[in-house]
């Protein structure tokens, strides 16, 4: 018995499960148990819902059960199956039958119960969990955010159609479940590695330096994907999330149960997906958006990593242990051969005198290998002060520690006016309305830099069917549209340094909706 939480839209509520329902895994008899519930689930594929005695032996066949099976054996496991609730019997009343042995094998015929199909189902679930390792694919939150666009302009279209919206709507969900199931096994497979030791040191070396290059990648452009994916599911509960699931159910042409009306059950459970969405990029309850949890948690992981290289790097640069070295000696001592050997021996081991310089290594180690032998490894500079007072260099007092307090208030000056000249730009480059790329004309190279970095952010999204592109900068703060040019002209800008020619998109620049939406509700706080 497990308790499921409400965290992504879900209700509080203890899930049960049926007693002896998995009891097919277990015991002598498990293998042919499970082959004969995937008998019947490769016979459900192929929309052949009972099968007789003899049709059941045919099927195991077809699922590789090459056993000997004695239909007492057979007949023996059916029923136990039917006693587990997993299969059920009826008789076929239809068939007709020329002897009484051919009425007993094929009057009864097989099926999987609801209860069996989910048992299957959840064996094959578990199965394909521990064949899989997750992955971070930033395809999957491109898909979202695309889909998210798309649902926006069939929403705001009300001649469009119904089933188009559903089948949209299924697209964005099962996006939204591959990545939160790829992203759970991807985090466990992760933290299995930053726990793990290798037994192959080059191996787990390599590993773990692709896993650093892997995460990087993939945060590279997160928090642009994330502001993006945000707007979008903004932007629909605009145009009214409950008029998109109600278009949606009429879309879906649910069937009619005899338990009654499907559609409320339905409609909660794509506004608890929804909710799940809205937990993953755009929290009501001012909480962090788990994709930033994800960020925070790549993040650590990449500093956990590298930390283990470095000390796979050290322990490979390591020299061997005295320990390792007292050891290797008794088993010298106690190989010699004779009394005098020992003596011989312990002269050599321990009556060299001083040894002050063993400590000291090879200006860069690496070239060096920990294998290489005393009389192989290259020489090394010894202080002559090694051997009178024990130390290499000498040493004088330390000096004073520096204040760094004007270099402190320097760099916050430096910093606040940087802000100024970005704050600045912003409100130069903004506009009340759409303006062309022309309208900018001659501009300081500085603002120049800042229009230039918008547009290469919206150049660099996809554009949606009308050809607009909508982009944030790296702090989420400013927003730029960006629509294509209406004829042929072109648009010049000028800087001291010299002159950009370009298509003449047509350009808005305005502050984002997670930044108006936060100045609203300060706002309302104030008042």
């Amino acid at each position: 018995m497990t308790r499921s939480g409400g965290g992504e839209g879900g209700v509080d509520q203890v899930l049960r499960v049926p007693a002896d329902m998995f009891r097919f895994t277990t015991g002598e008899r498990a293998p042919l148990y499970s082959a004969i519930l995937h008998a019947f689930g490769e016979a459900n594929e192929r929309l052949v819902t009972a099968l007789s005695l003899d049709e059941v032996r045919e099927r195991l066949r077809g699922v590789g059960w090459f056993d000997a099976l004695a239909d007492e054996d057979l007949v023996a496991a059916l029923r136990q199956l039917r006693e587990w609730r997993l299969l059920d019997a009826v008789q076929n009343h239809a068939g007709n039958y020329r002897t009484a042995e051919e009425y007993e094998r094929r009057n009864l015929q097989y099926s999987l119960t609801r209860r069996g199909e989910a048992a299957f189902a959840g064996v094959q679930h578990a199965l394909a969990v521990l064949a899989s390792s997750g992955a971070l694919q930033t395809a999957v939150l491109d898909a979202i955010s695309d889909r998210l666009h798309a649902l926006a302009e069939l929403v705001a279209d009300a001649a469009s159609g119904d089933r188009q919206l559903f089948t949209t709507l299924q697209e964005l969900e099962g996006h939204l479940d591959a990545l939160r199931s790829n992203t759970k096994q991807f985090n466990g497979e992760l933290q299995r590695l930053l726990h793990a030791d290798g037994a192959d040191l080059a191996v787990f070396h390599e590993v773990k330096a692709a896993t650093v290059a892997y995460l990087q990648e993939f945060l590279s452009h997160l928090d642009q994907r994330a502001h993006a994916i945000a707007g979008a599911v903004a932007r629909v509960e605009e145009l009214g999330v409950d008029v998109l699931h109600e278009r949606a159910l009429a879309g879906a042409e649910l069937p009619p149960l005899a338990g009654g009306d499907p559609a409320p059950a339905w409609l909660q459970a794509r506004r608890a997906r929804w909710e799940g969405l809205r937990v993953w990029f755009l929290p009501e309850d001012g909480a962090p958006a788990r994709v930033e949890q994800l960020h925070h948690v790549a993040r650590r992981a990449i500093v956990t990593l590298l930390q283990v290289l470095d000390r796979i790097n050290q322990a490979r640069l390591r020299s061997s242990s005295a320990a390792e070295d007292f050891r290797e000696l008794a088993r010298w001592f106690a190989l010699a051969p004779a009394e005098d050997d020992l003596h011989l021996l312990w002269a050599t081991a321990f009556g060299l005198g001083s040894a002050r310089h063993a400590h000291l290594v090879h200006p860069d180690p690496e070239v060096v290998p920990a294998s290489a032998g005393w009389g192989e490894a290259p020489p090394v500079e010894v202080s002559a002060l090694l051997r009178s007072s024990g130390r290499t260099e000498r040493f004088t007092r330390t000096g004073r520690v520096r204040d760094v307090a004007a270099v402190k208030a320097a760099r916050a000056e430096r910093a606040r006016a940087e802000r100024a000249e970005l704050e600045a730009a912003w409100d130069l480059l903004g506009a009340s309305a759409p303006v062309r790329l022309s309208h900018f004309g001659e501009l300081d190279h500085r603002v120049f830099e800042r229009l230039l970095d918008l547009l290469g952010r919206a150049l660099a999204v996809h554009p949606d069917s009308d050809g607009l592109r909508r982009a944030v900068t790296g702090d989420g703060r400013v927003e730029v549209l960006l629509r294509p040019p209406d004829g042929p002209g072109r648009a010049i800008l000028r800087t001291v340094h010299g002159r950009l020619t370009a298509p003449d998109y047509v350009v808005e620049i305005r502050p984002s909706a997670r930044v108006t939406d936060h100045g609203l509700h300060q706002e309302r706080r104030a008042g």
